[in-house]
């Protein structure tokens, strides 16, 4: 499965470092290639419209992680995008929880906030929980409305 991945300035040490470490995972880099001062509305655009709109009911087969300072500003653009449920992750439970209950398909850390070796974990714990379905399917549909 690719996972498309992006960040900002503040986020790139640790989407490297992601991309280094988790090397069972094939991910596709929108960028940006250096730390230079960049936006991270720009990056999360290019995250949100590559993943299809079709893809994103029960069973979704992209997902995303989006990185920035604190991560909210991410979660914040992403969530624009009516097809996107993407998650501001800062521990195992947040990560197990926004894919379990809310079926989020974007994955957002705070490259300054949490430890590198923690954003590890939570990439994995976010990536192999599926979503509950039963009640929690009616609420992800509302979330559209």
């Amino acid at each position: 499965m690719k996972i498309l991945i992006a960040s900002d300035h503040a986020g790139f040490e640790l989407k490297e470092y992601l991309k280094k470490k988790l090397t069972q995972y094939f991910f596709e880099d929108l960028g940006p290639s250096s730390e230079s001062r960049v936006d991270y509305p720009d990056f999360a655009k290019k995250v949100c419209e590559k993943i299809k709109p079709e893809d994103t009911n029960q069973n979704p087969t992209q997902f995303g992680v989006l990185i920035c300072g604190s991560g909210q500003g991410m979660a914040m653009t992403a969530n624009k995008y009516p097809h996107i449920r993407a998650a501001l992750c800062w521990d195992h439970t947040t990560a197990r929880l926004s894919r379990e209950h809310n079926n989020a398909n974007i994955l957002c850390l705070g490259g300054r906030l949490i430890p590198f070796s923690l954003a590890c974990e939570i990439f994995e714990i976010f990536m192999k929980t599926e979503f509950a379905k039963g009640r929690h399917s009616d609420r992800v549909k509302k979330i559209k409305t």
